[in-house]
């Protein structure tokens, strides 16, 4: 890859906004702040093309319209949003795709995507069992997205460099709506600030970034008149309900199990058996027989009870009595910490292919997520070297890859219910037919398991003609499934694939 600056990273406080919109009084006034955005030139080998784009990184004033007594006060500024964009040279706008993408948590930045498997960079982090030791690399991304669609991935407020501004409260974005209106608003300002609202439009989400860009697509319609040619939901949770552990609510035991026994299978808790004959027994027995008998609670017999675990158990590595003694209900972290007891090993959540060592091997629940602590140190070092050595963008600001300063996060919006975006990508599809929808699952998930986003796409109040624009792919691999490598390559083709099929030809 070559890189060429051709807009140098303002460093003066009258060139740049400070930190946090906080105020320079080297000038004796406020600073109002600004964009403070950066423009590099590269290049990068895709197949037999060589690629000439321009990357632009920094922060995107967000502001407000003020009314005091009935009066329009101005346009003060609220927030501060990080992005990236990658825009191809010499395109035409018309016709070719921007995907905007972005990661989850709540409280994650677009890292993970950006670095792992869309951007024209990659992180080299290794994978299960092969971790690459620090100081880490980064390397060209020859299966990048940019070959197919321009790029910007957002950092919702308080992750990465973005932040409210000062006398502006943090909180207001750190909820389902506010957060869904302040991404919202950068896609908007993007896509009319680059002339891009006759382009085919993409939005990439992983996680809790999939239930923002389902919402997205309906806020989109209903509130710019912005409708999108695709969605791409990454590791998918429309319904929380799906996935949350909560009294009386007995969907997820059934919908975590298949995930459960590809685990199992990883570690070579099934023998030789096929991947594939494990996930149809789990399939199967999940969508019925263990549905009915958690239904029937205290009106099993003990033949069908003792039956019932010895399934679970045989699906799911674990033995007969500690499925019992759960109650037939296998809550994901307990299954995490137990299945591998016998080594004195936890399994990750977001990938149960990695394995950790727990400082108590007696406890109920890990202490940590194996899979999430491989991954951190790479992704880390690796976008802040990036930045600073190669986009040319300078801030003193930590960028925050993953916080918790986000939390609690407000669901005010769906309070008494389960948190449940299915009727708005309901609507976005019944409003917009020419939508589709992409989503990608890994087998060793344990944060969004592949069934639980089957279930929830099932029953969207869609007409059967509209069936078949939602398509699912899955791979070998956990949450963030373009850490294994061959996922990676396939996951990158899939999606590109997916892309052309989307857009319209003109």
């Amino acid at each position: 890859m070559s890189k060429d600056a051709t807009e140098p990273s303002p460093s003066t406080p009258a060139e740049r906004s400070q930190p946090n919109g906080q105020e320079d009084t080297s000038a004796g006034a406020p600073v109002e702040p600004t964009d403070d955005l950066v423009t590099t030139r590269h290049s990068l080998t895709v197949g037999d093309r060589e690629l000439a784009y321009t990357a632009t990184t920094g922060r995107v004033v967000l502001r407000k319209e003020v009314h005091n007594d009935g009066k329009f006060d101005g346009h003060l500024p609220k927030a501060e949003v990080f992005l990236t964009a990658y825009t191809l040279d010499g395109a035409d706008p018309a016709t070719r795709p921007v995907t905007f993408a972005f990661n989850g948590g709540p409280g994650s930045s677009s890292v993970w995507l950006h670095l792992g498997l869309l951007g024209p960079r990659r992180v080299v982090s290794g994978d299960a069992g092969d971790l690459t030791p620090p100081p880490y690399a980064l390397a060209d991304n020859p299966e990048t997205l940019l070959a197919h669609s321009d790029l910007v991935f957002v950092d919702p407020v308080s992750t990465g460099y973005s932040r409210a501004v000062k006398g502006e409260k943090p909180e207001d974005y750190h909820g389902f709506q506010g957060d869904l209106e302040s991404v919202g608003e950068i896609i908007r300002l993007w896509t009319t600030r680059h002339g891009r609202w006759m382009s085919p439009k993409f939005l990439a989400g992983e996680s809790y970034g999939t239930l923002r860009a389902a919402a997205l697509a309906d806020h989109l319609q209903t509130r710019y008149g912005m409708y999108l040619n695709g969605l791409v939901l990454i590791s998918a949770v429309l319904d929380m309900g799906t996935i949350r552990f909560t009294q009386g609510n007995d969907l997820p035991y059934a919908l975590f199990l298949p995930t459960y026994a590809a685990i199992a299978h990883h570690h070579g808790l099934h023998g030789d058996r096929p991947l594939s004959e494990v996930l149809a027994e789990a399939a199967d027995f999940a969508a019925r027989d263990y549905p009915w008998a958690l239904a029937r609670g205290a009106r099993l017999s003990a033949a069908e009870r003792a039956e019932v675990a010895r399934r679970v158990a045989s699906l799911t590595g674990l033995d007969e009595d500690y499925v019992d003694r759960v109650n037939l209900r296998l809550e994901h972290l307990r299954f995490f910490t137990e299945v591998l007891r016998d080594r004195r090993q936890v399994v990750g959540r977001l990938d149960g292919r990695f394995t950790g060592w727990d400082p108590d091997a007696g406890r109920e629940r890990f202490a940590e997520d194996p899979s999430l602590l491989a991954i951190t140190g790479p992704y880390t070092a690796a976008l802040n070297h990036y930045v600073h050595a190669e986009l040319d963008y300078h801030n003193d600001l930590p960028y925050e890859i993953l916080t918790d300063r986000v939390h609690p996060w407000s669901y005010k919006e769906f309070e008494g219910a389960h948190v449940n975006v299915a009727d708005k990508l309901a609507n976005a599809l019944r409003t917009n037919p020419h939508l589709r929808v992409h989503v990608a699952c890994g087998y060793h998930d344990g944060a969004t398991p592949f069934t639980a986003a089957e279930h929830t796409l099932a029953n969207l109040a869609i007409p059967p003609v509209l069936r078949d624009n939602i398509e699912f792919r899955y791979y070998e691999a956990g949450h963030m499934m373009y850490v294994h490598e061959p996922s990676r390559v396939q996951q990158s083709a899939d999606i590109a694939a997916f892309l052309r099929s989307a857009t319209p030809t003109r």
